[in-house]
Formats: structure tokens, C-alpha cells, sequence
């Protein structure tokens, strides 16, 4: 019998590179969309409507499609915009979790639920590993560091194969605009091909840990199929700044970023204490993960689909 795996926020970046991965597995794949989302989803998933807003709905369409893995990926990803409505936040990535895990009790489903490095926050320990102190410093954080402890405290009552991937920053060509990394290449691609002249950024010495999205959702499936479930980081364990990423972006464009950045102090968010760089040791010993993408790999891909796509307008 062929199994079956239900992804919420299927139209998302890792959703789509997740529902990609499961169907060359040969699963078949169930996605959940919101009422109305035009997002692009790959050929063969089969799309079922709902919002995890909707705990009702969500438990329905769960019950129904009786997945063998479940990947609950649907929720919020902007950690700024938290701050404008932390209880919808907290609504949209807690409670839908909750959700989740409790109507995955009833059917027995492989459970995985993204958590962020966000639920560290400023701990003063980096790298952070899955043992390492928790202080969000946003809505966001503590919503995740709230689905997080969810998945283990149902895990551990009622014996749920349920998993908490902990994924540090994770880029792709499909990164929607609004974070910073398809700011770049975007903006990379834009100069070099002489469409504009400027690109407006904050912090340039920010820290982060940026890995391919492939990469990370290849570490869902091997988290969910783990003959034990457990919490799992997944990052490159790199520390890399926004200067590393501008360098990579305007080398892969042809073209040098002297003259074209420029930093914007409105653009910039308060000094963060902690970097925020993962250790992946318990994901590359217990489940034989390793990224398969370098970091100039990844940008040098965003900014060739960048170039393509603005040639086409």
C-alpha cells in the first residue's frame, strides 16, 4: 500500500521542496491550503482546503486523509511582524500544533513540526544545540519555544512518534522577497544587470547560519522515518555574515558590491547578543544528515534564478 503524507503550508518554500522529495520517495502527498492561495505546488499533490486558524477544520481534514507521516509546516515565518499580533501569532503556530498532535494521537501518524533558533534567542551560548537554555526575545520565539515543548510533553504522555526539527535559517530561489537573502540576490542580480544602481541594507556584521531549503526538508523525512522520534537541529554550523552573503551574491552576478551597498540605520534591528549559528551534531550521528548544498552554492542558485527571472520582464 502506497503510504501517505500530509503537509500543511504545502505552498510554501520547504513545503514545495518537501512535497518534491515525497513524491520521488513515491508517497502520496496531501497538502493543506488556505481558501484561495494561487501559490505554485508540484504535479501529483493533492490539495485540500483549511486553515490551521481553524482547529475544527484542521482535525477534519487530518482524520480524513489518516497520513502515515505528517509534516506540520504551516505557520507564521516573519518574526517581525510578531510584534503587530503576538496572540495571532501564538493562535496560528501553538494552538495549530496542538491541534495537530492530537489528532495525529488518534490516527498514529509520523509527526514532524519545525521549531526556529528563535526559541534560543539571547541564551549566550553558541553554537546552540537542542540542550541548549531558551530565551525568545520576540512573539515569535516564544510561540515556537511553545509548539517545541508541546511536541516533546505530548510525546512523552502519550508516546507520539512526534519530532521538533529545529531549522536554522534556510534560503532558496523560491524565499519570498521580503527576507534578506533574496533582498540581496535580487538586488545583486538587478545591478549587475543594470536595472538599478543601489541596495539599501541594515547590519552588515549580523551572524547567521544559512543552509539550502532542500537540504533541510531532506532532514524532516529522515527525522520522521527515525525508528525513534526525537529533537533535531539542522543547520550548516557556519557562521556567516550579511557581508559574507552580499560578497557571494555580487561574485555570483559578475560584479563587485563597492559603490552599491548601502546601509540604512532604520533598516537596523537591535544588536543581537547571542549569534545565532546551530550545532547539528544529533541530526548528523542519530540520523545520518549532512547538507548536501555549500553556502556559495545556495546564493550562486538564487541569484542565476533571480538574473533569469528579471530578464524575462
Amino acid at each position: 500500500m502506497t503510504p501517505t503524507a500530509l503537509v500543511t503550508g504545502v505552498t510554501g518554500q520547504d513545503g514545495s521542496y518537501l512535497a518534491e522529495l515525497l513524491l520521488a520517495d513515491g508517497h502520496d502527498v496531501v497538502g493543506l491550503v488556505r481558501p484561495g492561495s494561487d501559490r505554485w505546488v508540484p504535479d501529483g499533490v493533492r490539495l485540500v482546503e483549511g486553515d490551521v486558524r481553524d482547529p475544527e477544520r484542521l482535525d477534519v481534514v487530518i482524520r480524513d486523509v489518516a497520513p502515515d507521516e505528517l509534516y506540520h509546516l504551516a505557520a507564521p515565518t516573519f518574526v517581525p511582524a510578531s510584534w503587530e499580533d503576538p496572540e495571532g501569532t501564538l493562535d496560528a503556530i501553538a494552538g495549530a500544533t496542538a491541534t495537530v498532535l492530537m489528532a495525529s494521537r488518534e490516527i498514529g501518524a509520523r509527526v514532524v513540526v519545525p521549531a526556529s533558533p528563535e526559541i534560543f534567542g539571547d541564551c549566550g551560548v553558541w553554537p546552540q544545540n537542542e540542550d541548549s537554555p531558551r530565551r525568545p526575545r520576540s512573539p515569535y520565539g516564544v510561540a515556537k519555544l511553545a509548539a517545541h515543548e508541546l511536541v516533546r510533553v505530548m510525546r512523552e504522555r502519550y508516546d507520539l512518534h512526534a519530532s521538533s526539527v529545529i531549522t536554522y535559517n534556510h534560503e532558496s530561489p523560491r524565499r519570498p522577497a521580503r527576507f534578506v537573502t533574496r533582498k540581496v540576490t535580487r538586488g545583486a542580480a538587478a545591478i549587475a544587470l543594470g536595472r538599478e544602481q543601489e541596495l539599501v541594507l541594515g547590519d552588515l556584521d549580523a551572524i547567521r547560519d544559512w543552509s539550502h531549503a532542500r537540504d533541510v526538508v531532506r532532514g524532516m523525512v529522515l527525522a520522521a522515518r527515525h525508528d525513534e522520534p526525537g529533537d533535531y537541529v539542522l543547520a550548516s554550523g557556519q557562521a556567516r555574515t550579511v557581508r559574507d552573503l552580499v560578497d557571494a551574491a555580487f561574485g555570483a552576478a559578475g560584479i563587485a558590491p563597492e559603490g552599491h551597498v548601502r546601509v540604512d540605520e532604520s533598516f537596523v534591528r537591535p544588536p543581537e547578543g547571542t549569534p545565532t549559528v546551530g550545532d547539528a551534531t544529533r541530526a548528523r550521528t542519530v540520523l545520518g544528515w549532512e547538507p548536501e548544498t555549500s553556502f556559495e552554492e545556495l546564493v550562486g542558485e538564487m541569484v542565476k534564478a533571480d538574473l533569469a527571472a528579471l530578464r524575462d520582464r
